[in-house]
């Protein structure tokens, strides 16, 4: 078995074990933009539902995705669409493993039909050492405003 498949699978059972099935799909079903633009509170849930194995990792130590801003754009076919800007809070703040986890999230959130874009608050970037920092922009596959 893969390790990438035997991460998938833990991550499920532990988001399994610890989650209201019905809450979830009810949060899945919500539409990104029409929370956003409601300033709904749900909206954060409703994005941490449409990730995959990165989720247990956040919820597990503690961390959760910050909306830090955003905006809504037209997509080619005329669809509305959400560009965002995301932040950590929680452990993840300065954790070694923040570049995977920051490119999971960003991965995962760009499969949503809703989403268009994600960023994050550059101010993270003050969690980190020099090294880190340079890593995680030269290597992390992510961008920062």
């Amino acid at each position: 078995m893969e390790i990438e498949e035997m991460i998938k699978n833990e991550s499920e059972r532990r988001m399994t074990e610890n989650k209201d099935p019905l809450e979830e799909s009810r949060l899945h079903s919500l539409s990104l933009v029409d929370l956003f633009e409601e300033d709904h509170p749900d909206l954060v849930a409703a994005l941490m539902v449409r990730l995959g194995p990165v989720r247990a990792a956040l919820e597990g130590h503690g961390g959760s995705l910050v909306v830090f801003s955003g905006e809504t754009e037209i997509n080619q076919s005329g669809k509305k669409t959400l560009s965002l800007i995301v932040d950590l809070d929680g452990a993840c703040v300065s954790c070694g493993a923040a570049p995977g986890t920051l490119k999971g999230i960003q991965d995962d959130l760009l499969t949503d039909d809703e989403i268009i874009s994600i960023r994050f608050n550059a101010g993270m970037l003050e969690w980190f050492d020099e090294i880190q920092r340079d890593f995680l922009l030269k290597f992390g596959g992510v961008s920062f405003v």
